[in-house]
């Protein structure tokens, strides 16, 4: 598997690297390839922060709060169909618990493991984790855009889009030291999600691919 939880097998933390570490970090993958082509946004009305709150407090979804200095950007316009909606509002989730766990220095944070199963919950703690081995977190700002998503009649879904990572940086918990890096071709990402609707009606991550340098996302 790969995603944002597969950018992390190669996480060392340097400059470099910061280049990588997003909210859901991940291993870079040739498995994301030209030909899985990015649309772009789906189109419709952007939801409200109300609507999206109103979804997360359903099923029991974790309450995620986040310190002010950190900042997202999700260009993923509501596309008017209900379920594909859902599994845009779950995935900011997901994204977000992630982060969460980095901040709390914790990689079995219950948060995230709400929205992460089997092989997608597996990589994801061993990404976290090598935050907290490093103590080390993240700072900044984060961009999410060109949603493209697909459901089928058996309760699974594929989701892909891109993240732009330029204004996000590593930030070590000893000295509050922030690794400033610049702006390359690696500091945009492509995902590549697969999902599965639960019992609870939550729309969970079980696989995901990416791919730092994606052609498809650069601006």
């Amino acid at each position: 598997m790969n995603r944002r939880p597969t950018l992390l097998a190669a996480l060392t933390l340097t400059a470099a690297a910061a280049l990588t570490l997003s909210a859901c970090g991940s291993d870079d993958s040739s498995k994301a390839t030209d030909s899985d082509k990015i649309a772009g946004a789906d189109t419709g009305d952007k939801a409200s922060a109300s609507a999206t709150a109103s979804a997360s407090a359903s099923a029991g979804r974790p309450e995620i709060d986040l310190p002010s200095d950190l900042s997202y950007t999700f260009d993923w316009p509501r596309t008017g169909d209900e379920e594909k909606d859902a599994i845009l509002t779950d995935s900011e989730q997901s994204i977000k618990a992630v982060d969460l766990a980095i901040v709390n220095q914790n990689a079995l944070d219950k948060p995230y493991l709400y929205y992460y199963e089997g092989e997608a919950a597996a990589s994801t703690q061993k990404f976290i984790q090598n935050y907290v081995d490093h103590k080390a977190a993240i700072t900044g700002a984060y961009r999410f855009y060109a949603p493209q998503v697909a459901v089928d009649k058996d309760g699974t879904a594929s989701f892909s889009y891109c993240e732009d990572q330029g204004k996000a940086y590593v930030k070590y918990l000893k000295n509050d030291e922030v690794k400033k890096t610049e702006v390359t071709a690696k500091s945009y990402v492509v995902y590549h999600t697969s999902l599965k609707k639960n019992d609870k009606g939550v729309w969970v991550v079980q696989k995901m691919v990416s791919q730092s340098g994606s052609p498809k996302c650069q601006p």
